[in-house]
């Protein structure tokens, strides 16, 4: 299970960066516009529709503007609820997003023929670097080891 974690934040390491400004973005484009009209129209006790739409329409044609405002009028507290409840769901859809980027095995994006299938050089205790029966890149097989040094060439020569 921990190749699964490994594989998909190496996978998705761009993508963290660009879920983040997205993030941002979203948050002062969308969540604060809506958050600063909604903390218009209940302003005076009672919640009034038409300054609702109203405040909809001119607090999204101008998203700076009401961040500022957010500070401003005091409804930073109203910003905070709905920034909360936004990133919730921002995370749900980012975190599948995720798991749906994960190898499906542990040997997923690994090359066929390479020596990708160990780790810290444990493949010299039977291979070496240097001489012998070319394997792969820097592996080979080398001929003056005791017992079997037989080779299973598997493919086929392209002539034409």
């Amino acid at each position: 299970m921990h190749y699964k974690i490994e594989g998909a934040i190496k996978r998705n390491r761009k993508t963290f960066i660009i879920a983040a400004i997205l993030w941002i973005i979203l948050a002062i484009v969308f969540v604060s516009p809506l958050s600063y009209s909604i903390f218009q129209a209940s302003q005076g006790g009672t919640f009034n529709s038409q300054v609702l739409i109203r405040g909809i329409g001119q607090n999204f044609t101008h998203p700076l503007q009401t961040f500022g405002k957010l500070f401003s009028d005091g409804a930073f507290g109203k910003f905070i609820s709905f920034e909360f409840g936004f990133t919730i769901f921002y995370l749900i859809f980012f975190f599948i997003g995720f798991i749906r980027t994960a190898p499906k095995n542990e040997y997923s994006d690994i090359e066929h023929g390479s020596s990708d299938w160990s780790q810290h050089g444990e493949q010299y205790r039977i291979l070496n670097r240097n001489k012998g029966i070319i394997l792969a890149e820097n592996n080979y097989l080398p001929v003056d080891k005791p017992g079997n040094v037989n080779v299973l060439v598997v493919g086929r020569i392209r002539s034409w």
